[in-house]
């Protein structure tokens, strides 16, 4: 009797969890959302910890099977002390990106605002006493930036979060911890972090793959999207799944490749329709690392923005803050770096979607209303052949200076006739088309 009672209430559950995905059904304010974070196209990551303060990468307490209690002696000394959430937002800003995605909590389990559901943040164990998040808010707020939220679904720290295949190392006592009581402790962090940090452009969950191991795991997704949908509708949920998208979210996300491409090993999923967005360091991790010096170059990163624009994805770009509470001199000077290219590009770039010639090898294109705006980023010829069949092309000029462009038509398409071999970081092109 009792095992047909377990098998009924397995049943229910997932009955629940089904008619949750089946239910969800995005607000008009949520579909607002999508459309205004695919117009935003460029925003950035900000990584920091407590393990910005051993310099080693976000991972290291993992890495290095540091126990647990001994890395949360960390927060004794952690003591951000150039910390200017005003100066870290005006710096994005000048970049041109509209919107900041920030670790509240990552795998380390530290939580960098202040709640009451866990002594172990920034406000209660360190000597520092501030809330990040809520003087991130005040100058998101101040300068039109919009805020999300990075939430990890592992914690290496607390012992009621369910072991995987990390974390396995760092002294917890029970591998299997307490689900119930883990899920309701993420619930009642998301609450506070959809309650007191004004209206938040997205959640962006990373972690579900670290029960692979249990492919039988269940993180309740659902409910934890419908609570989320439920206290801000436009709030946006994203997961870093490396999976397909699941229902209830609103985002795709891909790690460290454009849509389509898997050349980190992390993005071999099939693109759906809904917004997409990649995420990408600047150097080669995503929190602070000192002997990590091998920043992209400003062009590469250009490149990287425009090429997901072609793709009709965002680009988050990654900084990781250095444990005094400033960002590394390099990430400021390639935000500026970026930003001054924005501020003569941005146009071809913002409130664009993916053109409709697609993606080459000579670059890509993207499109508002009328213009296509093609990008030339690597092209050894004076010509161009566009496969513009169905579109009549009326005009064609170059972007920057609107000098013309010549170009000649055929059953095939169009070729542009340029002035020279383009050298240009980005070499646009606008045309005009009916």
């Amino acid at each position: 009797m009792k095992k047909h009672f377990i098998t009924f209430l397995l049943l229910v559950g997932m009955t629940a969890s089904l008619t949750a995905q089946q239910k969800y059904q995005p607000t008009e304010a949520n579909l607002k959302a999508r459309s205004e974070f695919q117009d935003n196209k460029f925003g950035i990551f900000l990584h920091w910890g407590l393990y910005a303060m051993l310099a080693t990468g976000e991972w290291t307490m993992t890495n290095n099977n540091l126990n647990y209690k001994e890395y949360a002696k960390l927060a004794g000394g952690f003591y951000p002390s150039k910390f200017d959430a005003d100066k870290w937002v005006a710096a994005i800003k000048a970049s041109g990106a509209k919107y900041i995605c920030f670790t509240t909590r990552h795998h380390e389990g530290f939580s960098m605002f202040d709640t009451k559901y866990s002594d172990y943040n920034i406000v209660k164990a360190t000597p520092f006493k501030r809330d990040v998040v809520k003087e991130l808010a005040d100058a998101c707020a101040k300068h039109g930036i919009k805020l999300h939220f990075y939430y990890s679904h592992i914690d290496w720290y607390r012992e009621d979060a369910p072991q995987g295949r990390t974390g396995r190392r760092t002294g917890r006592p029970n591998p299997k911890g307490d689900w119930k009581s883990y899920y309701q402790f993420m619930n009642n962090q998301l609450t506070e972090l959809l309650t007191n940090y004004g209206p938040i452009g997205a959640i962006w969950f990373d972690g579900w793959w670290d029960q692979d191991i249990n492919p039988d795991f269940d993180w309740e997704l659902p409910e934890q999207y419908a609570l989320i949908h439920r206290l801000q509708p436009a709030c946006l949920v994203g997961n870093n799944h490396h999976q397909t998208p699941f229902a209830g979210e609103d985002i795709q996300i891909f790690e460290r490749d454009l849509p389509g491409e898997n050349t980190a090993g992390l993005s071999g999923q099939s693109v759906s329709h809904l917004p997409l967005e990649t995420c990408e360091t600047m150097n080669g991790m995503w929190g602070y690392k000192i002997t990590d010096q091998n920043y992209k170059s400003t062009k590469t990163l250009i490149h990287y923005l425009v090429k997901a624009a072609g793709k009709d994805a965002n680009l988050l770009m990654n900084i990781g803050p250095q444990p005094d509470g400033e960002l590394p001199e390099v990430a400021v000077q390639r935000l500026k770096e970026v930003g001054e290219w924005m501020s003569k590009y941005g146009e071809t770039i913002y409130g664009t979607r993916g053109g409709l010639v697609a993606p080459h090898d000579w670059g890509v294109t993207t499109q508002k209303g009328n213009k296509l705006y093609v990008h030339i980023l690597n092209l050894q010829d004076k010509a161009l052949f566009l496969p513009i069949v169905d579109k009549k092309v009326k005009k064609a000029v170059v972007f920057a200076d609107k000098t013309p462009v010549r170009f000649t038509k055929n059953k095939e398409g169009i070729v542009l006739e340029l002035a020279k071999v383009p050298t240009d970081v980005d070499y646009v092109v606008e045309l005009t088309i009916d």
